[in-house]
């Protein structure tokens, strides 16, 4: 098991004593000591020979442990499923002595744990590690130590993370910056779940700027907004760089999710040559502030095909 694995070259690089089994209180131990503990009690392989039965002769009170059966990790007819195997032990490790008098430590997880992010993490790798989680180790997730359990809820008939009508409540409520953009008045509709956080971005990780599904932030765009992906005759070179180089992919205060409103929008580029360099002190007062200001001529702004579009106005 990788947990194993893990730990065991911890304590063998570290030089950790290991603490007797029958030490107690568990409570006062040290992260690293309660980890080199557990992986003595896999070394020594202590498993119940009743397997969850023998877990739930105190936990069957529980409404949480016991919706483990609700879910897919609870399914004892599925050989992927640890209920199958190992059963509870399968992902908290050998009981030992935990149910006898001074309640040897098992693996937990949560925000309870007094294990470290990457060992809770370890654990739920040994069976998940598919294509899907080949960048976790260089994600953002991972470098920031966040715990599967953080976001999953395995003791639970369906994973909130893994619906697409709950998915986006898990990422804001870590994300807050974003949910405020996502409820300004010009957004992707995120806000009502007709798209998902995780339609543009690998939670796991990818081997693009943050953690798109997609090689660049364009082609991303582009899975939606096929329309600007040209190629046209004459390009806008902001457009084919990068989209946010002038729009907020998850909210802004301004039309079409602009960083900017024109004309300041495009002025953060074009040179301060003719109409270009023109300041409009209230808009609405010409054709260069009125209206969508640069785009009242300027309307093919994302490219255009036309003989006479160079200046992207056809």
């Amino acid at each position: 098991m990788r947990f194993v694995l893990q730990l065991a070259i911890f304590i063998s690089c570290g030089g950790l004593l290991l603490p007797s089994l029958h030490a107690a209180p568990w409570n006062d131990l040290t992260t690293d000591e309660l980890e080199a503990t557990l992986t003595q009690k896999f070394a020594a392989g202590e498993y119940s020979p009743k397997g969850a039965d023998s877990c739930l002769m105190c936990h069957r009170r529980s409404e949480k442990v016991m919706a483990i059966f609700d879910g897919v990790h609870g399914q004892g007819n599925s050989n992927q499923s640890p209920m199958a195997g190992l059963q509870c032990e399968a992902c908290h490790g050998p009981q030992g002595n935990h149910n006898k008098g001074g309640k040897e430590p098992m693996i937990s997880f949560g925000p309870d744990s007094k294990l470290s992010a990457s060992a809770q993490n370890s654990v739920c790798q040994g069976c998940h590690n598919d294509a899907q989680q080949m960048s976790w180790h260089s994600s953002t997730h991972n470098l920031e130590e966040v715990a599967c359990s953080d976001c999953h809820q395995v003791h639970s008939a369906k994973d909130p993370v893994m619906d697409k009508l709950t998915v986006n409540d898990t990422c804001s409520s870590c994300h807050s910056k974003e949910k405020a953009d996502m409820n300004k008045r010009s957004s992707h509709p995120l806000k009502w779940d007709q798209m998902t956080c995780v339609d543009c971005h690998a939670p796991h990780g990818s081997m693009s700027e943050s953690a798109l599904t997609k090689p660049t932030v364009n082609d991303t765009c582009y899975s939606c907004h096929a329309e600007k992906r040209g190629p046209f005759l004459w390009e806008h070179a902001p457009v084919t760089e990068d989209c946010v180089t002038c729009h907020n992919p998850h909210g802004s205060v301004n039309n079409d999710l602009l960083k900017h409103r024109a004309p300041q929008l495009c002025q953060q580029c074009h040179a301060n040559d003719g109409h270009a360099s023109r300041v409009v002190p209230e808009p609405g007062s010409d054709a260069f502030g009125g209206g969508k200001s640069c785009l009242n001529c300027h309307s093919q702004i994302h490219g255009s095909n036309h003989p006479s579009g160079s200046l992207l106005q056809r």
